[in-house]
């Protein structure tokens, strides 16, 4: 796809973005992180907000960046192929010592969904791939090297799929007659799998493909790695916003937050603290935000989305 492609194909609606303007608290002369950059929707807003700030957007996805690149031009922005848990090395190559609000827009973006030779859909035929970075690890690996176990593992831990027994059994024995090679074959082995009371409720393969599509990017790993790492690098008052769009991600966020909020370890009896650990801040949003109904009309991808908010406070 040539760079006009790509930054028509990301040209989707950014998600809660009236939310994450306000949640980021933007200050003219800030600098902010757009760790999930995609084709710039949230990243172009932040940056037409700064006069003497800037904006650092980080993307795994090399078609991601080169959109995003694109749409930033003349704005005091920059966009680079990374992952969003390398933002500290990012600031420290290029001096910043802290910022003062960092975006994390979770999940599989529009554009890799809408385009079938990424392999992310079950709803196109195209090779199995899911690679956010385009590079290591595919799904075609994971669906035909790993063993029945770590499959039903990987279907009950990131997919929460109550026939992982039965899917994993099917992905095994079908690839014992030769390998599962496009998204169609494993959504048909999913879906014969099924028990056929349950085809109704949603489209069987949904489940496992989110599942095999975390366990390729890693994407919890990631995320735990980035959240532990990027906290320390906000300054005093900055705001950390994230997104997300299950409740596995949502729960490794709200359960980040509230330790960072409230890390001590003492026993409940204990008079006073004795641990020694501070607060690293407050959270700011005590339920998730969530869209409302004009915008759920508009941008479907939005119905699932939950902004949760951080800010730090150096000195608690």
């Amino acid at each position: 796809m040539n760079a006009a492609g790509q930054e028509n194909a990301f040209r989707h609606i950014p998600v809660l973005l009236r939310e994450v303007l306000e949640g980021l608290s933007i200050r003219p002369g800030g600098v902010y992180i757009d760790g999930t950059c995609g084709g710039g929707g949230h990243s172009s807003e932040i940056a037409k907000r700064l006069t003497t700030g800037r904006l650092i957007g980080t993307d795994r996805d090399p078609d991601a960046v080169a959109a995003a690149t694109k749409r930033l031009a003349g704005l005091p922005a920059e966009v680079v192929n990374a992952n969003y848990d390398e933002i500290p090395r990012i600031m420290a190559e290029r001096g910043i010592d802290g910022a003062d609000g960092i975006l994390l827009d979770l999940g599989v973006s529009s554009f890799q969904l809408d385009t079938p030779e990424r392999g992310f859909s079950y709803h196109n035929d195209a090779p199995l791939d899911m690679r956010m970075s385009k590079s290591g690890l595919s799904a075609y690996d994971v669906v035909n090297t790993f063993s029945k176990a770590t499959l039903t593992d990987i279907l009950y831990k990131y997919g929460e799929e109550k026939f992982a027994p039965r899917i994993a059994e099917a992905i095994v024995r079908t690839r014992e007659e030769k390998p599962i090679e496009t998204t169609l074959e494993l959504s048909e082995i999913v879906s014969a799998a099924y028990p056929a009371k349950f085809r109704r409720e949603k489209h069987p393969a949904k489940k496992t493909f989110q599942a095999i599509r975390i366990a390729v990017n890693d994407e919890f790993g990631h995320l735990e790695k980035a959240l532990d790492s990027c906290v320390e690098k906000l300054n005093d008052g900055g705001r950390f916003c994230v997104i997300t769009f299950h409740s596995l991600e949502d729960r490794i966020v709200k359960k980040r937050f509230a330790d960072w909020a409230d890390p001590c370890t003492c026993p409940p009896d204990f008079p006073v603290c004795v641990c020694g650990k501070k607060p690293l801040g407050v959270v700011v949003t005590k339920k998730p935000i969530t869209a409302e109904e004009t915008e759920l009309e508009e941008n479907l991808r939005s119905r699932s989305a939950k902004l949760r908010i951080f800010e730090r406070r150096v000195n608690m």
